[in-house]
């Protein structure tokens, strides 16, 4: 393997091996990606059989924090240990997570097992990262950018429609024993086609390091979480826990400065390119997180659109941005410049989300979808190179920890995202109700701004518009903040050094690195890593 290897190294081509370990590859990122949104179909359905709906949030809130918490101690356990063998570990512990999930017998186990699938998705996305990083060098790994969108693009579709379905023909326990088949097919590739170095780091794991990060990131998602939902903004809860995560973080930030193997090592963010792409992947994070959720809420309760193909309603969004992910790696890959796809893509991100805050409730579906579209240029142009950027900035020995940064920041991005522009949402829902619809349409908002379409088609129609109006004025508020946002994504885009992408066996001279973004090159090529 690693003479083959070698060889598709000089001659930029893929041996069949590697292609085997890409799919796998793939089929580990799906699982990570398509989990959440079966389940999130199924729920309704798990509450009916297990009871607990006071518990209900938690079965996501669990999965949600062990995910975020875990992805940048998997990233580090790569770089120290091995990358297959973290890889493989973490797909173990994924599908240990969801056996044990669809054996649950009421919420409180659920709620624990979903914690122990989370452990293991943190370190799916991280591992398929890292080692794509190890396998194809910057300038030809641009090919794959529209195999990952693509990946994105389908969990994001067909999510709903297979957690319905499952659900409806075979119960909600194979939402989550689907992934068995799947997992054990990528370990059983991953275990015999792909072969990297063994590694043994004598450096201790920061242990003091690892468990503030925790409590700090954990801080960080339940503030997101809970805020102006389970709990006031100002309440005690979230100011005790916004004070914990404010701690905590400032003491990990100390502890890495005295660590000798850091879980974060912070001399990464000395790198320009490095810092910018995590601030735009923050950023992303939060703007397509929150147009995830408001788009399906707008088409439904405005435009009439029917809930069960909920996924196909961001058709336009996500087709947009397969092609154009598929277009900037290939031009990333033919010319290895890159620095127009951030610039231009933060543009029509700014773009497209300002027109969607522009509608109202006599927007066309076609109107909406063109709106979409350019929201999903600009999407497309960022996803991947994002994370392109940030790995040829750094050394082949903090692959790991680059790959596992620049996911977090993006996850914290979607929390805040989610946690922001739903509180503006809410907030403006609920003004609108009780302007327009008196005490009725405080009481019909009072618990939740989102009606299902059942409880929609109940109300009296001058209740039923004023509702409209009111997800419509919501709507227009949350994206209005968001093209707002992303005006900073457009600002770290133009401060970028286009730093030639290494190519293979190619790596940058030490002159030219330093010169163009202030901290030294990856000092290992493609061929003594596999």
């Amino acid at each position: 393997m690693a003479d083959n290897t070698e060889a598709a190294v000089q001659t930029g081509k893929q041996p069949r091996s590697v292609r085997v370990v890409l799919l796998a590859l793939m089929i580990a990122m799906l699982l990570a990606m398509l989990d959440n949104m079966i389940v999130g179909t199924a729920m309704p359905t798990i509450v009916g059989d297990l009871g607990g709906l006071e518990h209900l949030s938690w079965v996501v809130t669990a999965y949600t924090l062990a995910t975020a918490a875990s992805t940048p101690i998997w990233g580090k356990l790569g770089d120290m240990y091995g990358r297959k063998g973290a890889f493989m570990t973490s797909i173990v512990i994924f599908l240990l997570g969801s056996a044990l999930s669809g054996m649950a017998q009421d919420m409180g186990q659920l709620i624990g097992f979903r914690a122990i699938q989370g452990l293991g998705a943190g370190g799916l996305m991280v591992g398929v990262m890292a080692i794509i990083g190890d396998l194809i060098p910057p300038r030809e790994r641009g090919k794959y950018q529209g195999m990952m969108a693509g990946i994105m693009a389908l969990a994001m579709i067909a999510g709903p429609l297979v957690g319905g379905s499952i659900t409806d023909h075979w119960g909600w326990r194979w939402s989550f024993y689907i992934n068995l088949p799947l997992g054990i097919v990528a370990l059983l590739a991953v275990s015999a086609v792909l072969h990297l170095p063994k590694k043994r780091v004598e450096a201790k794991i920061d242990y003091l390091g690892a468990g503030l990060l925790t409590v700090g990131i954990s801080s960080i998602v339940l503030v997101t979480t809970w805020g102006g939902s389970e709990y006031a903004w100002g309440s005690a809860r979230i100011m005790e826990l916004i004070g914990i995560g404010v701690a905590a973080l400032v003491g990990f930030v100390f502890v890495q400065t005295k660590a000798a193997s850091p879980i974060l090592p912070l001399h990464i963010f000395r790198n320009r390119n490095f810092t910018l792409m995590s601030v735009i992947g923050f950023i992303t994070g939060f703007v397509m997180f929150g147009a995830v959720l408001f788009l399906p809420l707008y088409q439904q309760s405005v435009q009439g659109a029917s809930a069960t193909n909920s996924g196909l309603l961001l058709l336009p969004m996500l087709g947009a941005m397969l092609v154009t992910s598929m277009v900037a790696g290939r031009v990333t890959t033919s010319s290895g410049r890159y620095k127009a796809f951030p610039v231009v893509g933060s543009v029509l991100m700014s773009v497209g989300l300002f027109l969607l805050s522009q509608m109202d409730t006599g927007t066309s579906r076609l109107t909406s979808g063109l709106y979409m579209a350019v929201l999903g240029l600009g999407m497309g142009c960022l996803m991947q190179i994002t994370m392109l950027v940030a790995q040829n900035s750094v050394e082949m020995k903090d692959m790991g920890v680059a790959s596992s940064s620049t996911t977090l920041f993006r996850t914290l991005g979607s929390s805040f995202g989610v946690a922001i522009m739903g509180a503006l949402f809410n907030h403006r829902v609920q003004d609108v109700m009780a302007e327009r619809a008196g005490a009725l349409g405080s009481q019909m908002t009072e618990r939740s701004a989102q009606l299902d379409a059942a409880s929609l088609a109940k109300l009296p129609a001058a209740a039923r518009e004023a509702y409209q109006f009111a997800v419509s004025s919501g709507t227009h508020s949350a994206f209005l903040l968001g093209s707002v946002v992303a005006v900073g994504a457009l600002v770290a885009a133009v401060f970028v050094k286009e730093v030639p992408l290494r190519g293979a066996g190619a790596p940058a001279k030490p002159a030219e690195a330093d010169a163009a973004a202030n901290d030294a090159p990856p000092k290992e090529t493609l061929a003594e890593t596999v």
